[in-house]
């Protein structure tokens, strides 16, 4: 062994990590809070709660990867990378059960930074509201 050698370590501490380096190596997906609070959403019937996940979707950096994963998957149902699937198949547009509509249904547009406010914060007091326009 030669003991003219020196040994320098590096210690990090936890505060010196860089989070945005962190998370430009692996994305979070916008649906992912750890608590599942956002999970009925997803695997809604009703048409409003579908189109806020979508709404979720479309700003998410992993949407095309979790869509993909999906249909490989051939998931029986719910909102994936910002599309609704039933029985494994890309859906346009969900029908609701009975008789279809005499008038078309109108088309739902769902601000997205809203909604997020309003569903990921349960107990907070504050009065948002979910802004759905018809387009």
């Amino acid at each position: 062994m030669n003991t003219n050698q020196e040994t320098t370590m590096t210690t990090i501490e936890i505060n010196e990590i860089d989070e945005t380096a962190i998370s430009a190596v692996a994305p979070v997906a916008r649906c992912g809070d750890g608590h599942g609070t956002l999970t009925p959403l997803f695997f809604s019937d009703d048409l409003v709660d579908i189109a806020r996940a979508k709404a979720i979707c479309s700003r998410c950096a992993l949407s095309a990867s979790c869509l993909q994963g999906a249909l490989d998957r051939a998931e029986p149902w719910g909102v994936w990378g910002g599309e609704l699937l039933e029985n494994g198949v890309i859906v346009v547009n969900k029908r609701p059960r009975g008789r279809p509509a005499v008038l078309p249904r109108p088309t739902l547009v769902i601000d997205e930074d809203r909604t997020i406010r309003s569903i990921a914060n349960p107990d907070d007091k504050t009065d948002y509201e979910v802004v759905i326009r018809v387009a």
